[in-house]
């Protein structure tokens, strides 16, 4: 993608069409939506300066069990994300920096900066379900049938009930 805010939106767009369509974080779009267009923006105004000869780069991968993967690249000097003012602070609350990152910290599950800041590396996993606290159909059974490492009560009582009820 171009460098030029205006790259943004069509190019977010036909991403979450295909995040939608995978139903990898089914209920959770809005909030990789956000995260993407201000690493977009962040990429394109900082890290590249809108220099349109220098090209943003999107990877994305979903996994209907595992959730969304985005990586934004630059081509710019990167920056210490360390460094960056947190805009929740009393004494930041005006600051016109510091925001974008922190929504998009906010809004995803892992977020990390690699390459001297000129990569952001985002993950969202997929939506629990909000019956039974679980991420996925998987992970459901998993609980249930006993193959999970973390003691389930619920599910535990489950499969003992299907246990007995095979052997009346």
């Amino acid at each position: 993608m171009p460098s030029e805010i205006k790259a943004n939106s069509p190019l977010v767009d036909r991403l979450m069409r295909l995040i939608e369509g995978s139903r990898c974080v089914a209920g959770n779009e809005p909030a990789v939506e956000l995260a993407l267009r201000e690493a977009l923006s962040n990429a394109v105004l900082h890290g590249n300066a809108m220099d349109a000869q220098k090209p943003v780069q999107v990877r994305c991968r979903c996994e209907l069990e595992k959730g969304v993967s985005v990586v934004v690249q630059d081509e710019g000097e990167g920056f210490d994300p360390n460094a960056v003012i947190d805009p929740t602070s009393a004494d930041n609350v005006g600051a016109d920096r510091g925001r974008g990152i922190w929504l998009i910290r906010s809004m995803m599950d892992g977020v990390s900066f690699e390459r001297g800041g000129t990569e952001v590396h985002m993950r969202k996993g997929p939506t629990r379900n909000p019956r039974t606290g679980l991420r996925s159909d998987s992970e459901t059974a998993s609980r249930l049938f006993g193959n999970s490492s973390e003691p389930d009560e619920c599910g535990d009582a489950r499969l003992q009930a299907r246990k007995d009820a095979r052997n009346v």
